[in-house]
């Protein structure tokens, strides 16, 4: 039904397509706006109810006795990985996974899958590496999946417990060595290197990545003899669009320079209509794993050795897209992989 340009949910859309969408919501919620949300929560908690006796321990805890945590490995739950919400949130838009046929991991050794592209807060591979019903642990039954998030958020009461049971670890150097270093091998993590500056890019049918000098994560798998391996989700940029106005984008770049993140000024759908709002848009989402890139072992690589292994991903990951874009694309002609 549609009113004044306005497309409205029927309203006999099945109990299941509800639920989708109630996962979509709030997966997108606690992605972006969780750490403001579990922050009110917390202020409300202590200064309202009589649960203050619980909040301010636990506060007092999460910044002085458990801080470190999230650097050592995390605190995963398979509960919370398990969960019936993430097949859900997969069958919402949804999300399919393919593994190359050449991509086979070595139990012995430890890999950094290299996301892309970022979108506003990434879906594909994000729930790749953190659901049970992804088929991770079908395709790699040998490694255990981590996934870099924004280091900040673990300093947030509550919204750090999902990211910690997820198998989250916060984006710093230590955090991330601590799981490419492990020793015996039979680890994975998962960086989005275009972080999130490559959500300005965000915007249908725009494959354009922020990688040409993002260079640390090569030298982190050269660190560390960790292989690198391609991961491209197909269809990410097409769940939000953004308005091309010079007043968004100058409120997108202050935001990003004082908060760590833009604020960004979504068109989506609605819970109820499809036309605008904050949520994700349904739209298909495959994510395809690449064949790893073998790295040596070099505790200090040189420049040179860095330019070198990331000019052969980079190679490695336009070859991917262009091959897998006809499978799972819509208009595949002329799409074409911007690397800036």
């Amino acid at each position: 039904m549609e009113v004044c340009g306005i497309k409205f949910a029927p309203l006999n859309v099945p109990l299941r397509r509800r639920l989708q969408t109630l996962a979509a919501s709030a997966w997108f919620l606690i992605i972006y706006y969780g750490f403001i949300i579990c922050s009110i929560l917390a202020v409300y908690l202590i200064f309202y109810t009589s649960f203050k006796w619980i909040v301010v321990p636990y506060l007092l805890w999460v910044w002085f006795v458990d801080k470190t945590v999230a650097v050592t490995g995390g605190r995963r739950s398979h509960l919370v990985r398990s969960s019936s919400w993430w097949g859900y949130l997969k069958a919402y838009f949804p999300m399919t996974f393919h593994v190359l046929p050449g991509a086979k991991l070595d139990p012995k050794k430890n890999y950094l899958f290299s996301c892309f592209p970022h979108g506003i807060a990434p879906a594909g591979a994000f729930t790749f590496l953190v659901s049970d019903h992804s088929g991770f642990k079908e395709s790699f039954p040998h490694h255990i999946p981590h996934v870099v998030t924004l280091g900040l958020l673990y300093s947030f009461p509550f919204v750090r417990e999902f990211l910690l049971a997820i198998g989250g670890v916060p984006s710093t150097e230590a955090a991330i060595e601590d799981v490419l270093g492990k020793p015996g091998g039979g680890n994975v993590c998962g960086l989005f290197v275009g972080g999130i500056a490559e959500a300005f890019y965000c915007k249908p049918g725009v494959h354009r990545l922020k990688l040409k000098t993002r260079k640390g994560f090569v030298r982190l798998a050269l660190k560390n003899g960790a292989s690198l391996v391609p991961v491209y989700s197909f269809g990410e940029t097409e769940l939000f669009d953004q308005p091309n106005s010079a007043m968004a984008r100058n409120i997108n770049e202050i935001g990003y320079k004082w908060l760590g993140f833009p604020p960004l000024m979504l068109s989506g759908r609605g819970f109820f209509q499809y036309s605008f709002g904050i949520l994700p848009r349904r739209h298909p989402v495959s994510v395809v794993v690449g064949e790893p890139i073998d790295v040596p072992k070099i505790e200090q690589p040189t420049r040179e050795q860095v330019d070198e292994y990331h000019s052969k991903f980079v190679d490695k990951l336009i070859q991917l897209f262009e091959e897998q874009k006809f499978k799972y694309l819509e208009k595949p002609d002329g799409a074409k992989l911007i690397i800036d």
